[in-house]
């Protein structure tokens, strides 16, 4: 499907930029997306935040039983 019609530029290349770690503002230099008309915008920017990589938390816990041990 055609995500920016100004630039024609479909949903997958939008997706593919994403999951290749592009953020939308390299998207837009690269591909003109949601540099015209902006209607396009705000479905563009969800399907890149939908197929954008995801940063990875790691969780941290204290153990303060294992120090009063030794």
């Amino acid at each position: 499907m055609i995500v920016c019609v100004c630039h024609r530029v479909s949903d997958k290349t939008i997706a593919q930029c994403a999951r290749a770690g592009m953020g939308f503002d390299d998207i837009q230099l690269e591909h003109g997306v949601a540099t015209q008309c902006g209607q396009c915008e705000g479905c563009a920017r969800d399907l890149w935040a939908e197929c954008a990589p995801r940063q990875q938390v790691v969780h941290l816990r204290r153990d303060d039983q294992a120090s009063a041990c030794l």
